[in-house]
Formats: structure tokens, sequence, C-alpha cells
């Protein structure tokens, strides 16, 4: 269950990707909303996975 512990920050570092590709996006006048999106649910799912890891280690 160790793997739990790191998986969250893959979350977190797609969240990053896709807002840069959405900031670039920007500049170049392209479709950026699914860009944000994407980043917007993964920046979400970081939480979610987080606050779940951190109550599954409390529970043991």
């Amino acid at each position: 269950m160790n793997y739990l512990k790191f998986i969250q920050y893959f979350y977190l570092a797609f969240g990053v990707f896709f807002l840069y590709d959405a900031f670039t996006k920007y500049q170049n006048n392209e479709n950026y909303i699914m860009s944000i999106a994407i980043a917007v649910v993964a920046i979400g799912m970081f939480f979610f996975r987080r606050h779940f890891y951190n109550k599954h280690k409390n529970r043991q």
C-alpha cells in the first residue's frame, strides 16, 4: 500500500502539465478549455486521493 503515497503526486504532475498546456494554447489563440478541465479534474483527484490516503493511514 506504500505505492498509494506516491500515486497521488502523479495527479498533481498531470494537473501542472495541463495548466502549462492551457497557458501555451491561450498564448497561441487556440482552444484551451479542455486542457483547463483536465487540469482541474487532475488536481481535484490529487486532493481526493490525499484525503483518503490520510484517512486510511490514520485507521491503521
